[in-house]
Order: structure tokens, then C-alpha cells, then sequence
């Protein structure tokens, strides 16, 4: 019987600098082309800033920001953040956005920008539960602003992470 060739990302188990996560994620296809950017990202992986571009390649028949677009800027950094921390602990976890859910406040024809920030709280929460249980869920809640803080729409994302599946023998699960 032949063995089973597993294909594992490379970055999988690895730790990252902010300013090297901030690179990749930047060289990420579906952000280059819905002109995404991540601004910065905290010395503790604890806060992220991103932006999204106005542009001909974001705007849809209205001359509005696509949805799709302020979706797609909410989608990764709270799952890579959480990864990060949890890799810099030496924990190897896998994780991902589970849902998401928008509420659009107004059309927005400027770039917009999102914040994620974590709390020393809500880290040790979902360590004491990743400890305790082998997975966890956390939802956040974040809001795209303009420049001058006006909220173009309100975002809740939820992620999910587990350990991984090679570290404790595929125990945790949805």
C-alpha cells in the first residue's frame, strides 16, 4: 500500500515578525488585486491596520467600494493574528474565519479603513480555552471608516482555531 502524500503549507508552523506577516500578506493575490493593504501590524500581533484603496479595481457600477471588497479586507487578519500569537507561544494551531456578517451604513467613494485590536483579556480567554478544550471561537467586531472617522459599514467576523491536527492526533473538531 502506498503511503499518502500530505501537502503542508510551509508557513503552516511558522513564526513570523509583524513586519514579515505584514509582507506576505501583502504579496497575497486576492488582496493586491482588490487593493488591500495591511498599514501595520502590532509588536505583539495584538492589532492590526489595514486599508482599502478606492479604485477602479474596487469600484462597482455605482462608483462605490464593492462589498465584496470590505468582506475581503475583514476576512484574514484576525485569524493570521491569533495564529501568530498562538505560534510565538509555541502552540501550532490552525485557524480561520468562520462567518461574517455586514452591515453596510452607507456608500462609500474614498478608501476605507479597518482596526482590528485584541485584548490581553480576550487572549487569555481563548488560551485558557484552546488549553481546556482544543479549539476555540471568538467573535470581533470592527467598523470601515473613512479618513475622518465616519463608519461606512459594521463588521462582525468569527474566528475559529484549533490545534493542530498533527500536534494532538485530529481530537478537535467543529
Amino acid at each position: 500500500m502506498a503511503k499518502k502524500l500530505r501537502f503542508k503549507p510551509w508557513l503552516s508552523s511558522r513564526t513570523l515578525s509583524p513586519r514579515m506577516l505584514k509582507r506576505v500578506l501583502n504579496c497575497f493575490p486576492p488582496l493586491i488585486f482588490q487593493r488591500i493593504k495591511i498599514l501595520e501590524i502590532g509588536p505583539e500581533f495584538q492589532s492590526c491596520r489595514v486599508r482599502i484603496a478606492r479604485s477602479l479595481l474596487t469600484r462597482n457600477l455605482h462608483g462605490t467600494t464593492f462589498g465584496g471588497t470590505l468582506f475581503s479586507a475583514a476576512d484574514s487578519p484576525l485569524p493570521v493574528l491569533l495564529w501568530q500569537i498562538f505560534a510565538h507561544r509555541g502552540i501550532q494551531v490552525e485557524s480561520w474565519l468562520q462567518s461574517g456578517q455586514i452591515r453596510y451604513e452607507k456608500p462609500a467613494a474614498s478608501d476605507l479603513f479597518l482596526e482590528f485590536r485584541l485584548s490581553d483579556e480576550e487572549i487569555e480567554a481563548a488560551a485558557t480555552e484552546l488549553q481546556e478544550r482544543g479549539r476555540f471561537r471568538r467573535s470581533h467586531e470592527l467598523t470601515a471608516t473613512d479618513e475622518a472617522g465616519v463608519v461606512y459599514a459594521r463588521i462582525c467576523v468569527e474566528a475559529y482555531v484549533r490545534l493542530s491536527r498533527e500536534e494532538n492526533g485530529g481530537l478537535s473538531a467543529f
